[in-house]
């Protein structure tokens, strides 16, 4: 007995720690509150139903939703079909064979949304919409973090308790990678006039949260970080196959720079297929930080941002980077800067993206397909050093995504006697020449 209850110990702890790993696969430690938050508020009942304004909030600190933007999805419970949407369109109508005269906009018991593209008429837009469901994110672009439609709902129930939330709740922010909650009924929201002097309610409040797992989102990473400094020749590249291998890909991913300009123009408009230029690591988007100018009491660092992508720009891109002297960053050229402090007390983390107009948009691969700026930091006596990588940053993501770093025993070296001579070919020449003296 004594054995059989050991074994399912066993099992129950492996389940248990397996099951937290799963759960864990979503949570962003440097953005530990960061999520999408969908509010569905009835603000007046139909005959068979209601009408809703349904807002998508982007409350994650520095991943944005670019395009071509989100898709959201449901299941309805009942027999509910949408008769009118305004700022957003579902993607197909569904069979409505069954109604009579002018059919509803969409029948289907599972529909998809997305939202309207700029230039859309006035009078089918509401305030918040028809970006092409790009969202920024909160901590670049507050004011535009947030993306709204409004849906008329029928055959639904037209009171509170007759009324069922939408089921299944999924969001591709374009693509997949978000897992989104059941919906909860919330305090309903609350609305103000334009002059701010009269507060209506919505009839009923629903809120659904979406978390995102980069590992849900792509089977292989997207970025890379490259490496290098003034005290050390040596440029340590993205790790090989860092976001896949060139043999490994599918015919058609990986071009060689001389010929895409000719693949490019064949291609498809509004093509978000990767069309990637073969390198050793394979990855959309390299980074790479150049510790630049040692001064008295200040340190420079040069950080580049390149796209290997042949199919995309770029827009309201940021870059995160956490290292432990940004607590005294003290100027940047060409890049916005926000610090990020995920924990209290503890500022090593930086959200730094381009500015409008300027550099805010990462352009395809070629030429101009890259951005760059240079951080002055201040010394800290206490802690600064070129030694053992530690000018070199800890983290790095780019759009919201981890890139992958280079292994922490590649990285340039510091200038230091023993190791510089014993890898020195003329040392190593000197010493044999010495030893063979030595034996006559």
């Amino acid at each position: 007995m004594e054995i059989v209850y050991s074994r399912f110990s066993v099992l129950f702890l492996f389940l248990l720690s397996w099951t937290s790993f799963t759960t864990t696969d979503a949570y962003d430690a440097l953005d530990p509150t960061g999520n999408i938050t969908i509010k569905w508020d009835i603000i007046s009942w139909t005959p068979d139903g209601y009408v809703a304004r349904v807002t998508i909030f982007n409350f994650q600190q520095y991943r944005h939703i670019e395009a071509p933007g989100w898709q959201l999805g449901w299941t309805w419970l009942k027999k509910e079909v949408i008769w009118s949407m305004v700022g957003a369109q579902a993607t197909e109508q569904g069979d409505c064979s069954k109604f009579k005269g002018d059919p509803p906009h969409c029948c289907k018991k599972t529909p998809t949304v997305v939202d309207l593209l700029p230039g859309t008429p006035y009078n089918h837009q509401i305030s918040n919409c028809c970006r092409g469901g790009v969202v920024s994110a909160w901590a670049q672009d507050p004011a535009n973090a947030a993306s709204s439609f409004q849906i008329s709902v029928g055959q639904s129930g037209t009171t509170n308790t007759t009324v069922r939330a939408p089921r299944n709740v999924t969001l591709k922010a374009p693509g997949p990678g978000y897992t989104c909650g059941p919906a909860k009924t919330v305090t309903p929201t609350k609305f103000f006039s334009d002059d701010k002097r009269r507060k209506t309610q919505a009839m009923m409040t629903w809120n659904m949260t979406c978390t995102y797992s980069q590992f849900l989102a792509r089977k292989t990473p997207t970025c890379c970080v490259s490496l290098s400094s003034f005290y050390d020749k040596t440029i340590v590249p993205c790790p090989t196959c860092s976001c896949g291998c060139q043999n490994s890909s599918q015919t058609g991913t990986c071009v060689d720079q001389k010929i895409a300009s000719v693949i490019q123009a064949s291609s498809r408009k509004n093509n978000y297929e990767p069309l990637l230029q073969c390198t050793q690591h394979m990855c959309p988007i390299r980074v790479h930080w150049h510790v630049k100018t040692n001064y008295k009491e200040y340190w420079r660092v040069k950080v580049s941002i390149t796209n290997f992508n042949f199919n995309m720009n770029y827009s309201l891109w940021n870059m995160v980077a956490q290292h432990p002297n940004f607590n005294n960053v003290t100027q940047l050229f060409s890049f916005n800067y926000k610090p990020l402090s995920p924990y209290a007390g503890i500022n090593d983390t930086a959200m730094l993206w381009g500015i409008k107009f300027y550099n805010d948009m990462l352009s395809q691969a070629g030429p101009v397909g890259n951005v760059q700026s240079e951080l002055l930091f201040r010394k800290s006596p206490s802690k600064f050093t070129f030694e053992k990588g530690w000018a070199f940053p800890r983290r790095i993501y780019f759009n919201g995504d981890n890139c992958v770093m280079p292994p922490p025993d590649s990285y340039p070296w510091f200038p230091n006697a023993t190791p510089k001579l014993a890898t020195s070919p003329f040392i190593v020449l000197l010493i044999t020449f010495f030893s063979v003296l030595i034996r006559m």
